[in-house]
């Protein structure tokens, strides 16, 4: 059986996403580690296509050596994972030399290392049966250093990074990767992960929205896309400017001139 595989389902834009997929007639998995969120989550989703399921799976994504419990979950109830969104992702808003180091070494296994083993594992099937989309959620963060956020930077560089390489060797077949660039958006993430500065002093946008977008470039089969003109700006101006000034920048931008 056919099905969505998606991280961070329990909410935010993956709820959204799954909102986006059921309404096509598509089966959802909803991963996350939160059991009650999950099941919140499943509750508020039924209504949208009755003749859909909606399956949940418990997973803490900050920990590598519950991965491959998805997987073999999967394949226990003959799941073919045609669509992967790996959206599940968290920042921290604080001075490297203050950062908690276990706290860091989560973030970038749930930012990175579950994105790079659920692709992995999950492309295997789609290549064979030369079927499926992947969207890596990644952030313009991406797109410049970011001084008191430098793991989530850092982390969203590697997903823009990877996506392009992984994308392009994906090219001759029918199996499409996807990188999903979004800038702020309403969501859970700024209490997170501390980042009440630049939310506020940037507009979120409507996470619906976003999600609309993002399934709609997929669709179309796009390999990376940012959303909104202003975000495109911030990701495209600082090409003409040197490094150090562009990461001061970015700094003002997380904690403000000091």
């Amino acid at each position: 059986m056919k099905i969505t595989l998606i991280t961070g389902g329990s909410g935010g834009l993956g709820k959204e996403f799954a909102k986006l997929f059921l309404k096509d007639g598509n089966n959802c998995l909803l991963v996350g580690s939160n059991k009650e969120r999950l099941e919140n989550a499943k509750e508020e989703l039924k209504d949208i296509n009755k003749d859909m399921i909606i399956d949940t799976f418990v997973c803490d994504l900050s920990n590598p050596s519950e991965y491959k419990n998805i997987k073999e979950y999967t394949d226990s109830k003959g799941y073919f994972v045609n669509y992967l969104i790996n959206n599940a992702g968290t920042g921290d808003r604080c001075d490297f030399i203050e950062m908690d180091p276990d706290k860091q070494v989560r973030i970038n296994n749930l930012n990175i290392n579950s994105v790079v083993y659920l692709t992995k594992v999950y492309l295997d099937d789609m290549v064979k049966n030369n079927e499926g989309h992947i969207v890596n959620i990644g952030s313009i963060a991406g797109y410049v250093p970011g001084p008191y956020m430098s793991t989530y930077h850092a982390s969203k560089a590697y997903l823009v990074n990877f996506g392009e390489a992984v994308a392009y060797e994906l090219r001759k077949t029918n199996v499409h990767l996807f990188t999903y660039n979004p800038g702020p958006f309403e969501s859970n993430f700024v209490n997170v992960a501390h980042n009440d500065y630049t939310f506020s002093k940037i507009k979120p946008m409507k996470v619906d929205k976003v999600a609309e977008y993002g399934y709609k470039m997929m669709n179309k089969g796009k390999v990376r896309k940012i959303i909104g003109f202003k975000n495109k700006l911030t990701c495209f101006v600082p090409r003409f400017f040197p490094i150090r000034f562009v990461t001061k920048i970015s700094a003002s931008q997380i904690k403000g001139k000091e």
